[in-house]
C-alpha cells in the first residue's frame, strides 16, 4: 500500500519439528478418507495459511530436525537418550506434511547432522548481515538466545512476538545471556546436565549477579549453602553443557536466502492433495479464486483460538465502504460537488511506486463520509482497462479542492501523498489532520502507525490489502496493472477507513490539551517542512564519491597488508574465526569477552581494549571503518541519486522514534561519520548547485542545557550563561580544580561522566569508558552529585513521577508512556527509569528542532525565498542558497533557531558556510537566545 511507510517484510524462519509436535497435540484425532491420521497436517496447514495471509513473506523456510544423531551426540552420546519415541500416528505424517509444503510452494529444508536450531541459526546469521529481518516461528526457548534488533521469536499459538526486552521479561536475562542461563538450568528432556536443583529464579540470579557464566565459574567459591556446593560439583560439566545448548550458527547449507523465496502453487495439484488428506473446504476455495484471496482459516480447536481471523468490530464500524468507481464526467462533477461543500476531505494517492520521487499516480481516493468513498482511476492500463478520465482534462478542477487552503483535508502519511501530487502539478494546501500523527502523539511507542494496524486497533476492521488486490512475491502487479474493481474496493477503503480512524482518535486528542499542542503546534505543522525537504533534495559530487571509494580500497589493502605482517601470515580480515586464532592462540592476547558460544569474541570494544597491547587489533577495527564506509555510503550513495532531479532524496520518518526524534532512509543521511576523516571527507561529497553554497547551524551541547533547564541546578545553570566549557567546569568541580588547572585528561573523564549520566551509565560503565576502577568511577560520580545537586533531585523526581503517572513528557508536552515502570523484573524496570531520565531531554531536543524548522520555513519562504533549508541531522540543520546571501543572513537564521524557546540557560547554535557539507562544519560564528 503505497501511502503507508513499507511494513517490515521478514525473512519467516518456521521450526517445523516443534511446530507439527504442537499440532499433533493440540487437535483432536482427524483422519482421511483412506484412514490415514491427518491432525498433525490440518493444524499446520491451518496455522500455515493464516501466517501467510498476515506476512505475506518474500523469504520463508520451515525447517525440520534430521533423522538420526546429530553432531551433539557426537560431543555427548546421551544427549537426548530420555526422550521417548515418536508416537505412530505422528510419525506416519511427517511425509505428508513436507508433501504439502512442497506443493503449497513453501521452502523446505533439513540438514543432516544439524537439528532445526541449528540451521534456523546459520539462517538468521545470514540474513542480518544482508540487512534482512527474521521472525522465527518456534516455542522453544533454546531460540531465545537467536534474538536481537534484527531478531523476534513468535509462538503462533499464544499469539506472542517476543524481541530483545521480552527475552528479559520472561527469562530475566537478557538474549546475550540465554546460553549461560540454558547451562546452568540444564535441559531433563535434551538430557544436558546442569546443576542439579537450579531453575529459572535461580539461574537469572546468579547470571544478573556475576554477569556471565565464566565470571560466575570463576568466583564458585562465594557462592554459599547447598546450591553453591552443587554448583562446584557441576564446574567440569558445564562448559560441556553450554556448548550442547549453543545453537550452531555455521551450518553449511545446500540452501542460499534467494533460493527460500514461496514459489505460487498449482491450483489444481494442491486442490487434489487437500482433497485426498479430506480438507475439501480448502479444495474448495481454490475453486475459487476470489474467495481464495481472502480465504478464512478454518478455526480448529486450540490451535487458532489465540489469534482470530479478525477480533470483533466496535457497533458501528463493521459496515463494508460503499465504494463508487469515478470513470466518466458526470460522475466527476457529483463528486466534486461533494468534495467543495464538505467540512473536511480525506484523500489518499494510489501510486505504482513506493518512493514518492519516483511514483507515477495511478488514481486517487475520496471520502467525506463514514463508510462511503470514492475512486477515480487515472492510469490503469492493463489489457482490457475500461477508458478513465484524463490528469490532465482534471488538474484544475482538482486543484480547487486540493489547492484550496480554506477546505480542511485529512490523509493517512500525508507527506507521501503530498510529494507524489506536488510531482504531478498539485500543491496541496489546507492540510489539517494525518491520522498516523494523531496515532503517533497519542501513543507513540504503543503501536505501529500505519492505517492496518490502526483500523484493527481503533476499529476491530481487518482491512483489503495490498496483496489481497496485487498478489505477492515476483508475481505482484503494479498497481496500475490491478483490475478496477479490485482497485476501487482497496482504495475507497483506505479513504473511507482514515476518515473512520479521524473521528475516534482525534476527540481524543482534543479531550487531552498537551497532547493537542503537540500535534497542532508542532507535528502538522512539520508535515509540508519535510515535504518541501524531500522534493528539493541534496546533491551530490559523485565522481568525488567514487574517488573516495577507491582510496578507502586502496587504504583497505594497505591495511591488509599491515595485518598480515602483524599476523605473520595471510588470512580473511573478515573472519572472526580465523581471527581469533590468530589473536588468541598464535598471538596468545586474553580473552576479554566471550561470544554466546563460548568463543574468544573479537567485538569493536574487545578489539578496543586488546589495541592497547597490540597493533593488529587497531589495524582489524580500521579495516571494519573503511570496510562499512565504503559498502554503505561511497558504492550506494550513487546509486540513490534520482535521475531526474540528479539529486539524493532521503525520506524523514516523522513518526519512528518514540522521543519524537526524525529518522531518515532510502537512503539515512543521519549516520554519516562526523568525527573521522573518511566520514568528513564523505561530507565533502554533499554540494550545493553552481553559484550557491551550504550553510551549517547546529544547536551546541543541546541535551546537556536541557538538563540544566530541568534540573534547576544552580552551578549548572551559571557555567552555561557564563559561556563556560561545561565539560571543563564540570571537571573542575568534580576534582575540585581550577578551570586554568584542569587538563585534557580530566576534561575527557568530565565529558565522558556529563554525557553518561544523561543516557543513565553506571559506575561499571563509566570505569570500563574510562579504563579505571569501578570504585574510583562511582566516586566521580559521587563527587558529580555533590558538585550538582540539582541534577541528582532531578533524577530521583523524574523516578516517582514515572511510577506514579506511567510517563515523562518533554517541556512541550510530548508524552512517553513506560509500560514497564512497575515491572516486576528488575532489568526491564531500570531500564524505564532510564528512560524516563533521558526521554524528556531527548524528546525535548526533538521538539526544538522541530519547532525550528517549521519557523525557518515560513520565514525563508516569505523573507529569503532563495534560501532552502535541504536537510535535517538530529541537532543539525543544512541549507543551499547564494554564497553571499548566506553568509549575510547567517547569523540572523541561527539567531532564530535560538528564539524557538526561552529556557533557563541559553540556547546557542554554531554556523558555518562552505563549498561543501564538510567545509560549512567550519564554524564561522554562533548565536545564542
Amino acid at each position: 500500500m503505497p501511502i503507508d511507510p513499507p511494513a517490515d517484510k521478514p525473512l519467516i524462519l518456521i521450526d517445523g519439528s516443534s511446530w507439527l509436535f504442537r499440532a499433533f497435540h493440540a487437535l483432536p484425532p482427524l483422519t482421511a478418507p483412506d484412514g490415514q491420521p491427518t491432525g498433525a497436517v490440518y493444524g499446520m496447514g491451518n496455522m500455515l495459511r493464516r501466517l501467510m495471509k498476515d506476512y505475506a513473506p518474500e523469504y520463508f523456510c520451515v525447517v525440520f530436525d534430521p533423522r538420526g544423531d546429530v553432531f551433539r551426540n557426537e560431543l555427548y552420546p546421551e544427549y537426548k537418550a530420555n526422550r521417548s519415541e515418536t508416537p505412530e500416528d505422528l510419525l506416519s505424517q511427517f511425509p505428508l506434511v513436507t508433501e504439502m509444503l512442497r506443493t503449497m510452494g513453501l521452502p523446505v529444508l533439513t540438514v543432516e547432522r544439524y537439528e532445526a536450531d541449528d540451521v534456523i541459526g546459520t539462517l538468521t546469521r545470514q540474513a542480518c548481515a544482508s540487512g534482512r529481518h527474521v521472525l522465527i516461528v518456534t516455542s522453544d526457548k533454546d531460540m531465545a538466545q537467536l534474538v536481537n534488533d534484527c531478531v523476534h521469536l513468535l509462538d503462533t499459538m499464544k499469539n506472542v512476538r517476543m524481541d530483545p526486552a521480552g527475552v528479559v521479561e520472561k527469562f530475566g536475562v537478557p538474549p546475550e545471556r540465554i546460553v549461560d542461563y540454558l547451562t546452568l538450568m540444564g535441559d531433563s528432556v535434551d538430557n544436558i546436565p546442569g546443576v542439579p536443583s537450579v531453575g529459572p529464579k535461580t539461574a537469572a540470579k546468579w547470571i544478573n549477579e556475576y554477569g556471565t557464566l565464566d565470571n560466575l565459574m570463576a568466583q564458585a567459591d562465594k557462592v554459599g549453602g547447598k546450591v553453591g556446593e552443587k554448583l562446584r560439583e557441576a564446574l567440569p560439566k558445564l562448559p560441556l553443557s553450554r556448548e550442547l545448548a549453543t545453537i550452531h550458527c555455521e551450518v553449511p547449507l545446500p540452501v542460499t536466502l534467494e533460493d527460500l523465496r514461496p514459489q505460487a502453487p498449482e491450483p489444481g495439484v494442491l486442490a487434489a492433495l487437500y482433497r485426498r488428506l479430506g480438507f475439501n473446504r480448502w479444495a474448495e476455495e481454490l475453486s475459487r479464486p476470489a474467495e481464495a484471496a481472502t480465504a478464512v482459516a478454518e478455526a480448529a480447536p486450540a490451535v487458532l483460538a489465540a489469534a482470530p481471523e479478525s477480533p470483533p468490530s466496535p457497533a458501528g464500524n463493521a459496515q463494508p465502504t460503499q465504494v463508487e468507481c469515478v470513470l466518466d464526467e458526470a460522475a466527476f462533477e457529483a463528486m466534486l460537488a461533494k468534495l467543495l461543500a464538505a467540512p473536511l476531505v480525506c484523500f489518499d494517492t494510489e501510486t505504482d511506486a513506493l518512493d514518492s520521487n519516483a511514483a507515477g499516480l495511478v488514481g486517487l481516493a475520496f471520502s467525506v463520509q463514514a463508510g462511503q468513498g470514492w475512486y477515480l482511476p487515472l492510469a490503469h492500463n492493463y489489457l482490457g482497462a475500461p477508458e478513465q478520465l484524463k490528469l490532465d482534462a482534471l488538474r484544475d478542477r482538482l486543484r480547487s479542492v486540493l489547492e484550496n487552503p480554506a477546505i480542511p483535508k485529512l490523509a493517512q502519511h500525508a507527506k507521501y501523498d503530498i510529494n507524489v501530487l506536488a510531482r504531478h502539478g498539485i500543491a496541496v494546501q489546507g492540510l489539517a489532520h494525518d491520522t498516523m500523527l494523531q496515532s503517533y502523539v497519542l501513543d507513540a511507542a504503543g503501536n505501529r502507525h500505519d492505517m492496518d494496524t490502526l483500523a484493527e486497533k481503533y476499529l476491530g476492521h481487518r482491512t483489503i490489502k495490498f496483496e489481497d488486490v496485487a498478489g505477492k512475491g515476483k508475481n505482484q502487479l503494479s498497481f496500475n496493472q490491478v483490475p478496477l474493481d479490485k482497485a476501487a474496493d482497496y482504495s475507497a477503503e483506505d479513504a473511507d477507513i482514515t476518515l473512520r480512524l479521524h473521528q475516534i482518535m482525534h476527540p481524543r486528542l482534543e479531550a487531552d490539551p498537551p497532547l493537542l499542542r503537540v500535534y497542532e503546534d508542532i507535528e502538522m505543522p512539520l508535515v509540508p517542512v519535510l515535504a518541501a525537504m524531500e522534493q528539493r533534495g541534496v546533491k551530490l559530487d559523485v565522481a568525488l564519491l567514487r574517488q573516495i571509494s577507491g582510496e578507502l580500497a586502496q587504504r583497505m589493502d594497505e591495511l591488509q597488508k599491515a595485518a598480515f605482517e602483524q599476523a605473520g601470515g595471510e588470512f580473511n580480515l573478515g573472519s572472526p574465526k580465523q581471527l581469533q586464532a590468530i589473536l588468541f592462540e598464535k598471538l596468545q592476547l586474553p580473552v576479554l569477552g566471550k561470544t554466546p558460544k563460548g568463543e574468544p569474541s573479537t567485538a569493536e570494544d574487545v578489539l578496543e581494549e586488546l589495541a592497547a597491547q597490540h597493533p593488529l587489533p587497531r589495524l582489524i577495527l580500521d579495516w571494519r571503518s573503511m570496510q562499512k564506509l565504503r559498502s554503505t555510503y561511497t558504492e550506494q550513495l550513487p546509486l540513490a541519486v534520482n535521475p531526474r532531479s540528479g539529486r539524493v532524496h532521503t525520506s524523514y520518518g516523522q513518526a519512528i522514534a518514540a522521543t519524537g526524534r526524525l529518522s531518515s532512509s532510502d537512503p539515512n543521511l543521519q549516520n554519516i561519520p562526523v568525527r573521522n576523516a573518511e566520514g568528513r571527507r564523505i561530507r565533502q561529497a554533499f554540494v550545493p548547485e553552481a553559484g550557491n553554497a551550504l550553510l551549517s547551524i547546529d544547536y551546541s551541547q543541546i541535551e546537556l542545557r536541557l538538563m540544566a533547564h530541568f534540573s534547576k541546578d544552580e552551578r549548572l545553570q551559571d557555567a552555561f550563561r557564563r559561556g563556560l566549557d561545561i565539560h571543563r567546569a564540570t571537571a573542575a568541580e568534580v576534582f575540585g580544580l581550577t578551570l586554568e588547572e584542569t587538563g585534557a585528561e580530566q576534561r575527557r573523564a568530565a565529558k565522558a561522566i556529563n554525557f553518561g549520566l544523561i543516557y543513565g551509565m553506571s559506575a561499571f560503565g563509566l570505569a570500563r569508558q574510562l579504563a579505571i576502577p569501578r570504585g574510583e568511577a562511582q566516586d566521580y560520580i559521587d563527587r558529580f552529585f555533590g558538585r550538582y545537586p540539582g541534577v541528582k533531585r532531578f533524577m530521583d523526581e523524574t523516578r516517582v513521577q514515572a511510577h506514579e503517572t506511567g510517563y515523562v513528557e518533554t517541556l512541550f508536552g510530548r508524552r512517553l508512556y513506560l509500560p514497564n515502570i512497575h515491572s516486576k523484573n528488575q532489568a526491564l524496570r531500570q531500564y524505564a527509569e532510564r528512560t524516563a531520565i533521558n526521554a524528556p531531554l531527548q524528546g525535548t531536543a526533538a521538539d526544538l528542532i522541530k519547532k525550528a524548522m517549521i519557523e525557518l520555513h515560513r520565514h525563508l519562504r516569505q523573507d529569503l525565498p532563495d534560501i532552502r533549508m535541504i536537510m535535517q541531522v538530529h541537532d543539525e540543520l543544512v541549507f543551499e542558497g547564494p554564497a553571499a546571501l548566506l553568509k549575510e543572513h547567517a547569523p540572523q537564521i541561527a539567531g532564530l533557531m535560538c528564539q524557538v524557546a526561552q529556557l533557563a540557560v541559553p540556547l546557542v547554535a554554531d554556523w558555518g558556510t562552505g563549498s561543501n557539507w564538510d567545509a560549512a562544519h567550519e564554524a564561522e560564528g554562533h548565536a545564542s537566545s
